[in-house]
């Protein structure tokens, strides 16, 4: 039997916590970011703030079908998160200006530097262009995610990009993962899914169907 015809006919991956990941910590990098605007606090601090402020703003999945609409709900679910995470560590009224600050910030998350490609993904993502295997991604993140895959020389690689923002559904969400399959006109049994998360990557996808593979990134 080929090493081919083992494998399925797409395989999805998550894309924050496995095929890339924040350099050093996300409080690390809004810390760097506000000092520049002239405002010193600890990267600690705004990790634990920025962990409570991203867990309250539930789900990004929007689904509306204006770009310029859903990128405006995009920027704004965003910067409600990182209004809390501010508030919350104290300093919000330090800025002068937090809108600029944040504009500054959200295109920050957009380029190649906040974030560092795991070492073992472009082998992987070879080894699979090489067999021939359709790959898509399937995030819970929003339209930035089309910059960062090409500024982080990824974008090549798939043939599909399914996101929360997009569709109107995130993961865990079987309708998200419906969507993905559809864009392959393949059934759950003929797919993976790869991902770090156990309930948003593993469980759901296998409550689909899907082979799930749960990544377990340290």
């Amino acid at each position: 039997m080929s090493e081919r015809s083992k494998l399925p006919n797409v395989i999805f991956l998550d894309a924050v916590g496995t095929l890339f990941g924040v350099k050093g910590s996300v409080g690390e990098i809004y810390a760097e970011v506000a000092q520049r605007f002239g405002v010193v606090v600890p990267a600690t601090t705004l990790n634990r703030s920025f962990s409570q402020s991203f867990r309250a703003a539930g789900m990004p999945a929007f689904g509306s079908t204006d770009r310029i609409a859903r990128q405006r709900q995009e920027f704004e679910w965003w910067l409600a998160i990182a209004t809390n995470t501010f508030q919350q560590a104290g300093v919000l009224e330090q800025f002068a200006d937090f809108a600029e600050f944040f504009a500054v910030l959200y295109a920050h998350f957009a380029t190649a530097d906040p974030w560092i490609v795991y070492p073992d993904v472009l082998p992987a993502l070879e080894r699979w262009k090489h067999l021939g295997v359709p790959l898509g991604i399937l995030s819970n993140f929003d339209s930035r995610l089309y910059a960062v895959l090409e500024t982080l020389a990824l974008a090549e690689f798939f043939a599909s990009v399914t996101i929360s923002t997009e569709v109107g559904a995130a993961k865990p969400d079987p309708r998200v993962f419906a969507i993905a399959l559809q864009k392959h006109n393949c059934l759950p049994s003929g797919a993976w899914h790869i991902g770090d998360s156990f309930e948003e990557d593993y469980q759901a996808a296998k409550a689909v169907g899907m082979r799930g593979i749960w990544l377990r990134r340290q």
